[in-house]
């Protein structure tokens, strides 16, 4: 399928199945009809072209499954019993009246609904991620650091879960949204990582879906325009996405950021993010989304690769570490602390990493390894980890680079 239209359906998917859900009430069978409608396009539209109004083809696609579906359970149910009447057999399932407000942001609101507090933390986190950031099972397991199969469960039981809520598919309450408001920032973090760092696949980026993810931001910062953590995390996104034409060559091979041709970073995008973590650190509490727009903003702010203000990073990240037992946050740390005492400093840090089970076998933990050999001088050593990383990754632009610098180091 070529890829503007296959673009085209990842962008739409979340807002089709926000307008089913809303329409119909049933987040499990609305899914269900939107992946038929987005195959029946993925099929259709190559041959016959994109239709004029291509969200609502696919809305009308997928409200034709539904009722196929609900006419197939009415007439199952009525072959069960004659006691029980149409209306009562069709229940939550049965359409709901047009929104008056066609143009409502659905997604926003299904990124709301997943992260229903029946759910746990984690499990809302999951399902938000493939309903809203269009990520695939393998894609969200390995942001979780998890077996493919646990994080398929996990999804499954969060969609039976919402289902026996009855939650209904509307903006929460201040009480509501403030329940929800952690995790559902947590789920755009990790779906704008996905698009700038792809987990796998042939591209390093993919850029629909850290777009989404910025856009969302911007909406919920909309909603919560004096929200400290809403502003951190959206100045993070811009800040970081500002170096995205300079990551890779014009053949897609990746480039690091100590290499990367700073002229080609988005200026707009880095004063906006400056000017948005400025303001809130202004204000006294701080969060781990304004911290990481902090660093993001010290490597930004950075004329050359060698004026970056490594102390300053090594410090926030100190910060970061008290706040959260996340090994990517000492991982990170401990490449700071190697630019401002050495590798061999950076290298002891990372020594109880290799004990964690979350991180031990992440090919981001092996190249670093690998990166602060080198830098030690112990070339041979960091030759066998980069080759060890690289079959460790599913992205072939950082496996290719890992080779890379394995074979000029011999």
């Amino acid at each position: 399928m070529p890829e503007p239209s296959e673009q085209l359906l990842r962008e739409l998917a979340p807002q089709v199945l926000g307008a089913v859900v809303r329409r119909y009430g049933d987040f499990s069978a609305a899914e269900d009809a939107v992946q038929e409608a987005l195959l029946v396009a993925a099929t259709q539209w190559p041959q016959g072209g994109v239709p004029d109004n291509p969200r609502a083809w696919l809305i009308q696609v997928a409200a034709r499954r539904i009722t196929d579906q609900l006419r197939t359970e009415l007439a199952r149910r009525r072959r069960e019993t004659a006691l029980v009447t149409e209306t009562a057999l069709v229940g939550p399932m049965a359409p709901a009246a047009d929104s008056e407000e066609p143009e409502r942001e659905d997604t926003l609101l299904l990124l709301f609904m997943c992260c229903h507090p029946a759910l746990t933390r984690t499990s809302a986190i999951a399902l938000t991620l493939r309903a809203v950031g269009g990520l695939t099972t393998a894609e969200i397991a390995s942001a979780f650091l998890v077996p493919e199969a646990t994080m398929a469960q996990r999804i499954s039981r969060a969609k039976l879960l919402i289902r026996k809520s009855g939650a209904r598919f509307h903006m929460p309450t201040d009480t509501e949204r403030d329940a929800r408001l952690d995790a559902v920032l947590h789920v755009l973090y990790l779906i704008f990582n996905e698009g700038y760092a792809s987990s796998g696949g042939e591209s390093l980026q993919r850029v629909d879906l850290s777009s989404e993810a910025i856009r969302l931001a911007r909406a919920v910062r909309c909603l919560l325009p004096g929200n400290t953590e809403v502003a951190g995390l959206l100045s993070l996104m811009l800040l970081t996405d500002a170096r995205r034409r300079a990551r890779t060559s014009p053949d897609g091979d990746l480039i690091p950021l100590d290499e990367q041709d700073r002229t080609l970073w988005d200026r707009e995008q880095i004063s906006e993010g400056v000017a948005l973590v400025s303001e809130t650190l202004s204000r006294g509490a701080v969060g781990s989304y304004q911290l990481q727009a902090a660093i993001a903003a010290c490597h930004d702010e950075a004329p050359r690769s060698e004026d970056t203000d490594w102390p300053q990073i090594a410090a926030l990240y100190g910060l970061l570490e008290r706040m959260s037992n996340n090994p990517m946050i000492t991982l990170n740390r401990a490449v700071a602390v190697a630019m401002v005492q050495g590798p061999r400093a950076g290298l002891e840090l990372l020594q109880p990493l290799t004990d964690d089970p979350r991180l031990a076998q992440h090919h981001r933990l092996t190249a670093v390894r690998a990166h602060l050999h080198e830098k030690a001088g112990d070339t041979q050593q960091a030759s066998e980890l980069y080759r060890l990383a690289s079959t460790l990754t599913a992205s072939i632009p950082e496996r290719n680079y890992l080779l890379l610098k394995a074979t000029r180091l011999g």
